[in-house]
């Protein structure tokens, strides 16, 4: 408990700095773009498309009685995040040793706060979501997607996706101090778990004993509820919602607790 009150504390007490720090990655990221901060409203829609077009009508991947647009758009921006959070969360402590060498600031603060900056981004790619969403109701496509209360249920979806999406950064940002490698596996690591995820492809169309060992990936079950109140309609079972959160927790406290208990050597790697 005196852990937490000491991170909401600090959190409170940098959050001026991390606001900076979220504010300068989005200069960096929108720098000398004429188009600036509306490129995060219409790359989804344009790079939706295309893979739609792709998978569909080349590779014929489709899901049987739902909007695959949708499903594939789900997917795709949902493992999105998690890639491009994680990524930006693992270089974030070496990249910023200059300021970590200089003044006290807790270190914890890069990684969380690229999440957060890309979780923006997120946010701003859930509109042209949900606008395809909604033009499906209009005859987009062959099949329209759901619209009901359960969307109520979404952010604590993507909240859970949000607090694994930091445990893993804390936990890939302390390694890589360590060990520069971590940037290269951690690539490769990527593409494997995104072919090992139904962001594409339905899981209906694996044998059974595969689909049983999909489930046990942590992003099937968040992309899985995303579409069980999206494309079908339906409330994720208690079991599923409870096991999102248990997976957002546990990744924050194991990734937190190793970081915490390596970050005072940082500054001899760095």
């Amino acid at each position: 408990m005196t852990m937490f009150k000491n991170i909401i504390a600090n959190f409170n007490k940098y959050s001026f700095l991390m606001g900076q720090l979220i504010l300068r990655d989005f200069k960096v990221k929108y720098k000398r773009s004429v188009l600036g901060v509306v490129w995060s409203l219409l790359y989804p829609i344009l790079m939706m498309s295309v893979m739609a077009i792709v998978f569909s009508q080349m590779f014929r991947f489709q899901v049987e009685g739902v909007s695959y647009l949708v499903y594939l758009m789900t997917g795709i921006i949902m493992f999105n995040y998690f890639s491009e959070a994680s990524n930006n969360a693992m270089v974030s402590v070496v990249y910023n040793f200059g300021l970590i060498n200089k003044v006290y600031i807790p270190k914890y603060i890069f990684p969380l706060a690229k999440c957060i900056f890309v979780g923006i981004n997120f946010l701003l790619n859930l509109v042209p979501w949900l606008l395809i969403i909604i033009l499906t109701q209009f005859g987009l496509g062959e099949y329209p997607a759901s619209i009901n209360l359960y969307y109520l249920i979404l952010p604590y979806i993507f909240f859970c996706l949000f607090l694994f999406t930091v445990g893993v950064g804390f936990l890939i940002s302390c390694l890589s101090v360590f060990l520069r490698d971590v940037f290269y596996i951690y690539g490769i690591i990527l593409t494997i778990w995104n072919y090992f995820t139904p962001v594409f492809y339905s899981i209906e169309i694996l044998p059974a004993y595969l689909q049983t060992l999909f489930k046990f990936n942590p992003l099937f079950q968040f992309l899985d509820g995303a579409r069980t109140i999206v494309l079908y309609g339906q409330c994720p079972s208690l079991l599923s919602l409870v096991t999102m959160g248990l997976i957002g927790v546990a990744s924050v406290a194991i990734g937190g607790y190793v970081f915490k208990k390596n970050q005072d050597k940082f500054i001899y790697y760095i």
